[in-house]
C-alpha cells in the first residue's frame, strides 16, 4: 500500500512558544516524529505542512520534505489540524501521485510526539491493511474505571457521566477502554477524502504504553515529557 506521512506543524503555538522546533533532548521537537516516520521505512514521502519558514527549514534539515507553506487560514488558533492534513494530502495527490502510483494511504503525525516509535508507525499500517479497516489511531488504555467519571455541576454538586448501573459496576467487570493520545492517525486516502473523520465503525487502534502517550500543551507537560523520555526504551 503506497503511503505518505504528513506532519502538521504550525508556527503560532501560544502556550509553549515555538514548541515544534524547541530543543527536546538535544534535537528540535519535530525531529523526533520525522525520525520515526523515516525509520519506519513505509513511506514514499515524509511531508511537513507548516506556515512557518523556519519550521520548514528545520524539517528539511531533519530529512523531511517541506515543499510549500500552508495558507494562513489553515494555521490560525481555530484551524483544525485535520484540515491542514487534507490540504497537504491534496497537494501530494496533485504533485506526487500518478495513476500508476496513487497515494493509497497516509499517516497524519503530530509534531509533539517525541516517543512515537517507528515500530508503532509500522504497526499502524499493518492494522490499516486489514480488510475493512478504514483508519487507525494510536491510543492508550484508560488507567482508571471509566464508568466512575463524574462532572461537577455549576452548583458544586456531582453528576455521573454514565447511567447508574454502569457507575456501580465493579471495576473488574468493566470493558477495556481506550483514549486517543494525539500522535498518529492512519487513513485510507479515499475514505478520508470522503468522510474526513477520525473514528467510525471501521476504525481500529494501535495500543501504546502509557509512558509514551504524551500530550505536550504546557510547560509542565514538557518537563514531564523530558523525564519520561529519559527513562524510555530505545526506539525502533
Amino acid at each position: 500500500m503506497r503511503s505518505i506521512a504528513i506532519i502538521t506543524a504550525r508556527g503560532g503555538s501560544k502556550r509553549i512558544p515555538r514548541k515544534n522546533i524547541r530543543e527536546f533532548r538535544g534535537r528540535p521537537m519535530i525531529a523526533w516524529p520525522i525520525a520515526a516516520a523515516l525509520e519506519s521505512g513505509v513511506f514514499d514521502h515524509v511531508l511537513v505542512s507548516t506556515d512557518d519558514a523556519e519550521i520548514a527549514e528545520v524539517a528539511r534539515a531533519c530529512g523531511a520534505e517541506a515543499p510549500f507553506l500552508r495558507p494562513a487560514a489553515l494555521a490560525d488558533d481555530f484551524a483544525h489540524a485535520h484540515k491542514a492534513a487534507r490540504h497537504a494530502l491534496e497537494w501530494a495527490i496533485e504533485h506526487l501521485a500518478s495513476s500508476e502510483r496513487p497515494v493509497e494511504a497516509f499517516c497524519h503525525l503530530y509534531p509533539t510526539a517525541p516517543l512515537l516509535s517507528a515500530a508503532t508507525v509500522r504497526e499502524g499500517l499493518r492494522v490499516l491493511s486489514r480488510k475493512g479497516v478504514t483508519n487507525v489511531y494510536a491510543a492508550q488504555r484508560v488507567p482508571f474505571p471509566i464508568y466512575q467519571v463524574v462532572e461537577r455541576r455549576a452548583d458544586g454538586g456531582l453528576r455521573p457521566l454514565f447511567p447508574p448501573e454502569k457507575f456501580m459496576m465493579r471495576s473488574q467487570d468493566m470493558p477495556a477502554c481506550f483514549i486517543d493520545v494525539g500522535q498518529m492517525y492512519w487513513f485510507r486516502t479515499a475514505h478520508f477524502l470522503e468522510h474526513e473523520t477520525r473514528i467510525g465503525s471501521d476504525t481500529a487502534l494501535v495500543e501504546v504504553p502509557q509512558e509514551t502517550a504524551l500530550d505536550i500543551d504546557t510547560e509542565d507537560d514538557w518537563k514531564f515529557a523530558e523525564k519520561l523520555a529519559a527513562l524510555a526504551r530505545p526506539r525502533g
